[in-house]
C-alpha cells in the first residue's frame, strides 16, 4: 500500500488545544437535530428526488417531531427552488417548524434563495456557506486567506442586505472543510461574521463547522470543536453546530465527542444517506441516547415505517445490518447467543410479574439486545423465530440455489414460520422440492379462488401511464380505467370492491435460468387483519406483480369472508 503518499492530520492542521474538558463530560440532553437530507442527501442520490418523494420525506420528518429542517439549496435546481415556494404556499409545515435553505456566498445564488423564501411565515433560516481549507482555497477557489475572507463577508452583507425586510430570518454561517481549515483563521472568519450579522443571545446566529471530508481520529474533531467553543467572541449569541461526514467510518463518534466539546446542534441524515459514505447517522446518534436513558426528541416507535419511507424517498435500500434499524439487527446466529436472549427474556418476563408491572416499564437488561425491539415497534416473536430458524436450517439458501428464489429478510422470517410448523407436524426433513410446494401453497394461492383477471391493457399515453383492467369477483364483473401502472390500477379497483390491499414492498427474481424462466414477484402488503406476503409467477414480470396483488386479494377476501361468518 502506498501509504507515504498521505499525510496525517497533524501535518495538515494545527490542534491547538491544550487543555481539553470534552473527556470528562457525559451525554445528558438531545441536542437540536437537523435533518438535512432533502438537501445535502439528495445531492448524493444517484436520481435526486421528484417532488412527491420530496413531500413525503418533508411529511415524515415533522411526523417524527424534527423542529427545524433543512429543505433544498434552491439556487441549486428548479425542483428545490419549486418545493421551498411549497412550503412557502401551503400548510404543510408546522408553525413551530423552522426551514433551512442553503445557498453559497455569492450575490446571484443568495438572491434567487431569498426570493425562493418569500413568504414563509415560519421561522427560517438562511445557511450560507464557503470552502475555507488551504487546498480549497488554492485548488478550487484559486484566492489567498484574505480574499476568502472577503468574499465571506461579502456575501455576508448581501444576506442581510437581501433579508432586510424578513423579520423571520435567521443567518447560518459553514467554513466548508473546518477540519482542515487553520484554527485561528477559522475563528476570525466566524468572528467576523457573528459581527456583521449583529448576532445577539435573542437572534442567534448559528456556526456550523463541518467534518466536509473525514481525515481524522474523532478526538481530533472534538479538540477543534472545543477550541472553538472556547474562543468564539460572542459565545452566548451563537448556536455551535457540527455536520460530520463518515469517510473514515467513524462519523457517530465525531459528533458524539463533538457534543461533549460544546456543539449544540447536530446536522445528518436519516440512517446515513449523503456524497461518498454518507453524512453522520441522525437515526443512531438518537437511538444511542435512547440506549443510554436519555429521550431524543424524536419518535421512532415505528421503525420501519420510517425505513421503508426513507428507502422509498432515497431508492436506496437499508443494510440489514444497519444499527438500529437493519432487518438482521435483533437477531442471533449463535446458539449461545439465543440461549442467552431467551433467558434474558424469561427473566424478564418474571419480574415484571414480580412487580405486577407491564414488561415495558420496567428496566430493560436482556443479553444482547441493547435496547427493547418493542421500542421502535419490532415484536419478540420474530427475534425468537429468527433465531430459531436460523439455527437450524438454510431455508433461504435451498430456494435461492435450487430455483433463484431470492427472499426478501422479512420474508424469510415469516416462511421460516411456516417451515417450522410444517416440520413440526411431520416429523422429517424437508427438502428442496418439498420446500418450493410449501412456498407455493402458502404465497402462490389464496383462501378463496373467487377472484379472477379478465383482461388488462397496459400503455403510455401523452406521457402518462395508463391501465384498463377487468376483475371477475365472485361472477361479477368489475372494470375501471386509472392513470397508473398496472399494479397500482390492480390494487385501486380492488380497493373500489372493498379489497383494502395496501402494497408495502415487493421484490421480483426468477424461478429459473435460461429461456423457459418464470418471473416471480412476492409483494408484502397489509390487510385488515396485519402485515402478510404473497406472490405471483409468469412468464412476464408485469404480470407476475399483478397475479401476486390477486393472491394478495384472494387471502384478504377470504379473511373478510371467515370473519363475517363467525
Amino acid at each position: 500500500m502506498p501509504s507515504y503518499r498521505y499525510r496525517d492530520v497533524h501535518a495538515r492542521v494545527e490542534v491547538p488545544l491544550a487543555e481539553r474538558d470534552w473527556p470528562t463530560r457525559r451525554l445528558t440532553q438531545a441536542p437540536l437535530w437537523v435533518p438535512v437530507d432533502l438537501r445535502d442527501g439528495n445531492q448524493a442520490l444517484p436520481e435526486p428526488m421528484d417532488p412527491g418523494r420530496k413531500r413525503r420525506f418533508f411529511e415524515l420528518m415533522v411526523a417524527m417531531g424534527y423542529k427545524e429542517i433543512e429543505i433544498g439549496y434552491p439556487s441549486a435546481s428548479q425542483t428545490d427552488f419549486d418545493f421551498v415556494r411549497l412550503v412557502a404556499e401551503s400548510d404543510i409545515a408546522p408553525a413551530d417548524v423552522t426551514i433551512v435553505v442553503f445557498t453559497p456566498a455569492r450575490r446571484d445564488l443568495i438572491a434567487r434563495t431569498v426570493e425562493s423564501i418569500r413568504g414563509i411565515a415560519n421561522q427560517v433560516v438562511i445557511h450560507m456557506y464557503t470552502a475555507t481549507a488551504p487546498t480549497w482555497r488554492d485548488v478550487v477557489l484559486g484566492r489567498p486567506a484574505d480574499e476568502v475572507k472577503e468574499l465571506i463577508l461579502r456575501g455576508g452583507r448581501d444576506v442581510l442586505e437581501l433579508a432586510d425586510d424578513m423579520p423571520n430570518v435567521r443567518f447560518e454561517f459553514s467554513p466548508e472543510v473546518f477540519n482542515l481549515t487553520e484554527p485561528d483563521y477559522a475563528l476570525d472568519i466566524c468572528d467576523a461574521i457573528t459581527t456583521l450579522w449583529d448576532a445577539t443571545p435573542e437572534r442567534p446566529v448559528i456556526l456550523n463547522l463541518p467534518a466536509t471530508v473525514e481525515v481524522a481520529t474523532p478526538n481530533v474533531y472534538a479538540d477543534q470543536i472545543e477550541y472553538m467553543h472556547k474562543n468564539l467572541a460572542r459565545r452566548d449569541s451563537v448556536i455551535l453546530s457540527v455536520h460530520p461526514h463518515n469517510d473514515r467510518g467513524t462519523g457517530i463518534a465525531c459528533a458524539e465527542l463533538a457534543v461533549l466539546a460544546g456543539a449544540q446542534r447536530v446536522e445528518g441524515c436519516l440512517f446515513g444517506n449523503g456524497e461518498r459514505t454518507g453524512n453522520v447517522d441522525i437515526a443512531t446518534l438518537a437511538l444511542n441516547l435512547h440506549a443510554q436513558g436519555i429521550d431524543p426528541m424524536i419518535d421512532f416507535s415505528d421503525i420501519d415505517e420510517i425505513r421503508r419511507t426513507v428507502e422509498h424517498c432515497n431508492q436506496l435500500e437499508v443494510h440489514p445490518r444497519h444499527p438500529y434499524v437493519g432487518d438482521l439487527v435483533h437477531t442471533a446466529f449463535s446458539g449461545t447467543h439465543q440461549d442467552a436472549i431467551k433467558k434474558g427474556f424469561a427473566e424478564h418476563e418474571g419480574r415484571a410479574a414480580g412487580e405486577d408491572r407491564q414488561g415495558s416499564e420496567i428496566e430493560w437488561r436482556v443479553p444482547y439486545l441493547p435496547i427493547d425491539p418493542a421500542d421502535i415497534g419490532r415484536s419478540y416473536d420474530a427475534v425468537i423465530r429468527v433465531n430459531s430458524q436460523s439455527g437450524k436450517g438454510g431455508i433461504a439458501y435451498l430456494l435461492a440455489s435450487e430455483y433463484g428464489i431470492e427472499l426478501p429478510r422479512r420474508l424469510q422470517i415469516d416462511f421460516a414460520r411456516r417451515v417450522q410448523e410444517h416440520t413440526d407436524a411431520t416429523g422429517r426433513e424437508i427438502d428442496p422440492a418439498q420446500l418450493l410446494e410449501l412456498f407455493e401453497a402458502v404465497y402462490l394461492t389464496g383462501e378463496t379462488d373467487g377472484i379472477e383477471l379478465v383482461d388488462l391493457e397496459s400503455g403510455s399515453r401523452d406521457g402518462t401511464s395508463r391501465t384498463d383492467i377487468r376483475l371477475r369477483i365472485d361472477g361479477v364483473e368489475h372494470s375501471g380505467s386509472y392513470d397508473v401502472g398496472p399494479v397500482e390500477a390492480t390494487a385501486q379497483l380492488l380497493a373500489e370492491q372493498r379489497i383494502g390491499v395496501d402494497i408495502l414492498s415487493l421484490h421480483q427474481s426468477s424461478l429459473r435460468s435460461g429461456n423457459d424462466s418464470e418471473a416471480l414477484t412476492v409483494i408484502e402488503f397489509r390487510n385488515g387483519v396485519g402485515v402478510h406476503w404473497a406472490a405471483g409467477r409468469d412468464r412476464s414480470v408485469l404480470m407476475a406483480s399483478v397475479r401476486a396483488v390477486l393472491h394478495a386479494a384472494r387471502a384478504t377476501a377470504g379473511t373478510l369472508v371467515q370473519a363475517a361468518e363467525s
